[in-house]
């Protein structure tokens, strides 16, 4: 593990460089890694403003992918998990990944964190705690579920059917609770549910108008948000299928509603964190018709931060990230 005191010079024009200080007291710049991964797609570029901002304060960083075998992570000072966004296809050997790294250096968010994130179950213990969150129904893997009879305790006319080790709505499945809709809902779970778990979910009917939205939160302090608004017809608000985002301006209710369900997190990941905040969080809410929110997802691991609708957001995130290197 890279050993030394990592702190922060003044420069000119009042900023400050972030150096470490080795064991003889030589000065070096901080050598830092964004784990993203192998085929990452070329149009990614909503991080390029965090990578600036890093570099502007006398960073070296680099950009290995989790998945190549031939990093040797031991040679930077800190790790953050980025664009790692292939690992719910591996999720074993990206849980065993972080584990290795954590032994290495300093990974951010940490790899326990991650681990209890890379399930969905999390959303059962945030309910259970009291965070208001879609109503789910959780179909475990080797189960053998009847979906017609479990349409009925859902209630309404529409549901979801989700992985819940996934991403991007990918194995997802909207449909309409008739005989067709049913049945194809049986046939996805007859398929998938002896090797992995699902979940079923209303549809509400405000993400297909309103869609959803989220709040990124660094070191506990709610940094902007976005709402993200799906294809008209469609429910799914990533960029990926044709869903787009815009700046958005939560009521004094709805940042509320964000820090209380950072609050509860971070009290049940308590023994992970070690007396610290999450390093970054975006908390993911859908409206219910009487206007409040419940939360859809809780992302630590690898989110899109839309730095592109706060360019001070990219500054933030750098500074909190090497601040807490330096404690």
């Amino acid at each position: 593990m890279p050993s030394g005191i990592i702190t922060a010079t003044s420069v000119y024009g009042g900023g400050r460089a972030w150096q470490l200080i080795g064991r003889r007291g030589m000065l070096r710049s901080v050598l830092l890694a964004l784990a993203t991964c192998s085929g990452l797609p070329a149009h990614e570029t909503d991080d390029l403003a965090f990578h600036a901002a890093l570099e502007s304060r006398g960073v070296a960083l680099e950009r290995p992918a989790w998945d190549d075998p031939s990093v040797d992570w031991s040679r930077f000072d800190g790790v953050l998990v980025r664009t790692t966004w292939n690992y719910q296809h591996r999720v074993d050997e990206f849980r065993a990944w972080a584990d290795r790294i954590a032994a290495l250096t300093r990974l951010d968010n940490a790899a326990s964190v991650l681990r209890w994130n890379s399930h969905k179950s999390y959303l059962r213990e945030l309910g259970a705690a009291g965070v208001p969150v879609v109503p789910t129904i959780w179909l475990d893997r080797g189960s053998r579920p009847d979906v017609a009879s479990l349409t009925t305790v859902v209630g309404g006319t529409e549901g979801f059917l989700k992985p819940c080790v996934g991403a991007t709505a990918q194995g997802t499945l909207r449909f309409h609770f008739d005989n067709v809709g049913v049945g194809r809902a049986q046939e996805l779970v007859d398929e998938r549910i002896a090797r992995e778990d699902y979940m079923l979910q209303p549809v509400l009917a405000n993400v297909l108008s309103r869609g959803e939205w989220s709040a990124m939160v660094f070191d506990g302090e709610l940094s902007h948000c976005v709402r993200k608004i799906p294809v008209p017809g469609d429910y799914r608000v990533q960029d990926d299928h044709g869903g787009r985002d815009e700046p958005y301006e939560p009521t004094g209710a709805e940042r509320e509603h964000v820090h209380r369900v950072l609050a509860v997190a971070e009290r049940i990941l308590a023994e992970h964190l070690g007396g610290r905040r999450l390093l970054y969080a975006r908390v993911d809410f859908l409206w219910r018709d009487d206007g409040s929110c419940v939360l859809v997802e809780l992302e630590l691991i690898e989110p899109a931060l839309f730095f592109r609708h706060s360019p001070a957001a990219a500054e933030r995130l750098a500074e909190a990230w090497l601040a807490r290197l330096a404690r």
